[in-house]
Formats: structure tokens, sequence, C-alpha cells
């Protein structure tokens, strides 16, 4: 299953997974502009965790919030099309906030996961999963792979 939900529509969508008591889903976000190996690799890994990987994709004018002008590179449209191609991506969920809690709320993950450059203590969501029993985790970010990298690279 690929499936790209609206936000209004994923809390009915996930209840509609979990009628299989069994199902473990976990959640990750992020902007996803200029998707690159340490995306797919951070994806991978997380999707490792549960049957279902959900990922919350900022909106353009949340990535613009906060990336500043200029930013996205690339719409959500295409973003959303890209990763829900991916093979560890099961659903993808463009959010306008400008952080994942409202749709962390909707989703109610098992799994709630970060790239490695956050402690858990600062993950957005963190009180809800653990109150229903979630765990809260970080992935190791790869190496020299990065959006900045590749930005810089581009620029010089």
């Amino acid at each position: 299953m690929k499936e790209i939900i609206g936000f209004d529509e994923i809390a009915s969508f996930i209840r509609k997974l979990r009628r299989d008591s069994s199902v473990r889903i976990a959640f990750t976000n992020g902007c996803f502009d200029i998707l690159h190996r340490g995306h797919v690799e951070y994806l991978e890994k997380a999707k490792t965790y549960a049957d279902y990987l959900v990922v919350g994709l900022n909106s353009d004018a949340s990535v613009n919030r906060l990336k500043g002008e200029g930013r996205p590179y690339i719409g959500q449209d295409d973003r959303a099309f890209i990763l829900s191609r991916l093979e560890s991506v099961d659903i993808v969920c463009i959010f306008e906030q400008d952080t994942p809690l409202e749709l962390i709320k909707r989703v109610q993950p098992d799994y709630l996961i970060k790239g490695g450059d956050y402690a858990v203590e600062e993950i957005v969501g963190r009180e809800i999963v653990e109150a229903r029993g979630g765990s809260v985790l970080t992935i190791p970010l790869v190496p020299g792979r990065s959006t900045t990298g590749i930005l810089n690279k581009i620029q010089s």
C-alpha cells in the first residue's frame, strides 16, 4: 500500500489500519526538500520498526517559514509523490503547521522517530507517544549526506 492521505483524513485512515490490533505504526516527519541518500537510508531504517511507516511532510508554506525565502526547491506535491514511491514509505501526509504535533495526535504512532541530530527529550510529540506506551527514538544521520551539503556544493 502506498498512499498520500490528506490531513483531515489521516485519523480515520489510521483507525482502519488499526482494526488489526497487531499493526505497528512508525511516524517520522520532515521537509525532504532535495531528497538524497541520507533521507532514503534514514527512512529505510525507520521502516524496520513497524508494519507501516507514516511520513509527515511539511507543506510548502511550512518549509518556507522554517527554512527561509526561496525554499522549498521542490513543491509539496512532487515531494509527496517521490516519498510515496519509496519502498520504505507507506503513507505520506502533508501538514501545514510548523511542527508535526497535530499530525502526531491524529496518527498516534507506536514509534516516533527522528534523526540523530535531535535529542529524544526535544522531539515534538514525545509525550503523546510515550503516554500511550509507544517509543521515541533517533536514528543516526548518514555522514556526509545532507541537504545543506548539497546546497553548499551547488552554490560553490
